[in-house]
């Protein structure tokens, strides 16, 4: 018995995306940038893609919708290309919850002589929309707020956000990667300039992402070449792995209604058990929180022969597979950055898990990898049956 529990890191890509993945490399393989009859059925399937992905996020305008590489290229793109419109190097402010995508690209901007505020979280790893608002200056080029955690799952206030960078002029951006297709975004609403997206997390194939970019908005490109993607992402465009993200993008908007209470109803039928076992307290926000999304922390975590990455690894021998928010550098266990900046001393950081759920997530899959994981612990840790809650 095989259960995957590790849809935050990747979806298996939908049947329905190959499908078109395959008519597309057998039928529409041109360029799309060329003028004959070939090159303009691939630009026609580009384009068919970039509507059903500006749907997925309700963007008014395709155009708005910059394919790129996925979604580490998206908030590069962000982060950088506004960052290059500046001849001076200004101030830009993020969470200390973020993504590496964005956490490491603003290290490069220090080298570079940018200021950088990194707004601390609450336990649950919330941005306090005063702690913002106390942070923006006068030359604040960028905001950039994760809207979903991906290890810990906490959703952040992004349209309170929004509305208090848009205020001060400043640009605002949000890694959407984990909530798109999870949760509904609507880009006419709500106050963002730059959003990103993934394809591999919504069950389209790996390689793809996009970044809306609100009409109006300038940003500098960070490839020079023949001018593709509206001249902010130069490079001839992966037609099929395109196509597959457009499909995977729309089929997820429809089943979005169906799907996400599913979801939410399996996440908290695992939160109700997990949270029964001794040893291990839930992390992230209980209430403001990715409907897939399931993240705990071993209260007894060392180091050296229990962490994270140990019961990684004792599930993965019994066929179930999830992921752990330490990592492994050169040999040695590093404690979770993010459980650090939600305030859990270094031991505790080392033994965050995430369990995250997908299509084919079922109940009993629930019960069972529940099941294993207690008795995974009390072969592990005997003496933690002993310990009150």
């Amino acid at each position: 018995m095989q259960i995957y529990l590790d849809y935050s890191a990747t979806t298996p890509t939908r049947k329905e995306a190959i499908a078109v993945m395959q008519t597309v490399l057998t039928q529409h393989w041109g360029n799309p940038s060329s003028l004959h009859e070939w090159g303009q059925r691939a630009a026609t399937v580009v384009e068919e893609a970039r509507v059903q992905v500006a749907g997925l996020i309700n963007a008014a305008s395709p155009e708005s919708i910059v394919f790129t590489s996925g979604g580490t290229e998206a908030n590069n793109l962000a982060i950088m290309g506004v960052a290059r419109l500046y001849a001076v190097p200004q101030h830009i402010i993020i969470s200390s919850v973020e993504h590496s995508a964005i956490s490491e690209t603003v290290k490069l901007l220090e080298t570079w002589g940018w200021e950088v505020t990194r707004l601390s979280v609450d336990v649950k790893g919330k941005v306090n929309p005063l702690d913002l608002k106390a942070a923006l200056r006068h030359n604040t080029a960028l905001v950039s707020i994760i809207y979903g955690q991906s290890e810990v799952g906490t959703v952040q206030a992004i349209a309170e956000l929004g509305k208090i960078v848009r205020s001060s002029g400043a640009l605002f951006h949000t890694d959407a990667v984990q909530a798109a297709g999870r949760l509904p975004i609507d880009v006419q609403q709500l106050p963002v300039d730059l959003l990103s997206l993934s394809s591999h997390k919504i069950y389209g194939p790996q390689g793809a992402g996009a970044l809306y970019v609100r009409p109006g908005v300038e940003m500098m490109p960070l490839l020079g070449g023949g001018g593709q993607e509206m001249g902010l992402r130069s490079g001839t465009q992966a037609v099929p792995i395109i196509a597959g993200f457009g499909v995977a993008a729309e089929l997820a908007a429809e089943e979005l209604a169906t799907e996400t209470p599913r979801l939410i109803e399996l996440r908290d039928r695992a939160f109700a058990q997990l949270v029964e076992i001794p040893g291990l307290i839930p992390t992230g926000d209980d209430c403001d929180r990715l409907p897939h999304h399931i993240s705990m922390c071993l209260e007894y975590a060392n180091g050296e022969k229990l962490s994270g990455k140990t019961l990684v690894r004792q599930l993965n021998l019994a066929g179930i597979g999830i992921s752990a928010g330490a990592a492994c550098h050169s040999g040695k266990l590093s404690p979770s950055p993010i459980l650090l900046a939600m305030g859990y001393s270094e031991k505790a950081a080392l033994g965050g898990i995430r369990i995250t759920l997908g299509r084919d997530t079922t109940e009993a899959d629930i019960d069972w990898t529940v099941m294993v994981l207690k008795q995974v612990l009390q072969r592990l840790t005997p003496d933690l049956s002993l310990v009150k809650r």
